[in-house]
C-alpha cells in the first residue's frame, strides 16, 4: 500500500509497449462501486474472492504489466497464479513513506482503523515475508521517483531477456 505500484506499472508498461492493468482497477469497474464500498458490504473476504477471479481470468492473456492490490499475496492460489503471470517485483516501502503517501486517502478501506500505523506494521510483518519469498526482485522505493524505480525494473528485464522480450 502506497509503494507506487499503479504508479510505476503504468510509467513501466509505457516503457515496454505493453497494456497496463491494475485488478484494483478491474474490480471497480465490474463492480461500479470502490473498493471501500466492497469492503463495507462483502468484507475483505468477498474482495479478496473479487481479487482471485481476476487473477485467475489474466492467466494467457499475454505479456502485460500488472498492479495488484497488496494483500493478493495472502492467499496461496494467488501466489501461484502470480508465478505464472511472470516476474514479480516487490516494491519496498517503509511505514513511515507508506503513512506519509496514504494517510489521508479515504480509499484505503484497511487503514481506516484508529492507529494507522499499527495496523501497516502489522501487514508488513505478516505479508513482508510473503512478498521477499514470492519476489524475482526486491526494490527499496522510499527514496526514488517513479521513473528511477522504472529504471531499475527495465534494467533487471533487459538482464532477465529470455522471460522478457518486451526489455530489448
Amino acid at each position: 500500500m502506497g509503494a507506487g505500484k499503479s504508479t510505476v506499472g503504468r510509467l513501466l508498461a509505457a516503457r515496454l509497449h505493453l497494456p497496463f492493468l491494475d485488478s484494483d482497477s478491474i474490480i471497480v469497474e465490474r463492480t461500479g462501486v470502490s473498493i471501500p464500498t466492497i469492503f463495507e458490504i462483502e468484507g475483505e473476504a468477498g474482495f479478496r474472492q473479487r481479487e482471485s477471479r481476476v487473477l485467475t481470468e489474466l492467466l494467457g492473456t499475454g505479456p502485460m504489466v500488472l498492479a495488484t492490490g497488496g494483500g493478493v499475496v495472502l492467499r496461496p492460489q494467488n501466489r501461484q497464479v502470480l508465478r505464472e503471470l511472470g516476474r514479480i517485483v516487490f516494491l519496498n516501502v517503509s511505514v513511515d513513506e507508506q503513512l506519509r503517501r496514504v494517510r489521508q486517502d479515504p480509499n484505503r478501506p484497511l487503514l481506516q482503523v484508529e492507529d494507522p500505523r499499527a495496523r501497516l506494521e502489522a501487514m508488513q510483518a505478516e505479508r513482508g515475508p510473503i512478498y521477499r519469498e514470492l519476489a524475482d526482485l526486491i526494490l527499496k522505493t522510499d527514496n526514488l521517483r517513479a521513473d528511477q524505480v522504472v529504471g531499475q525494473i527495465f534494467k533487471y528485464l533487459k538482464k532477465a531477456r529470455p522471460a522478457c522480450p518486451e526489455a530489448r
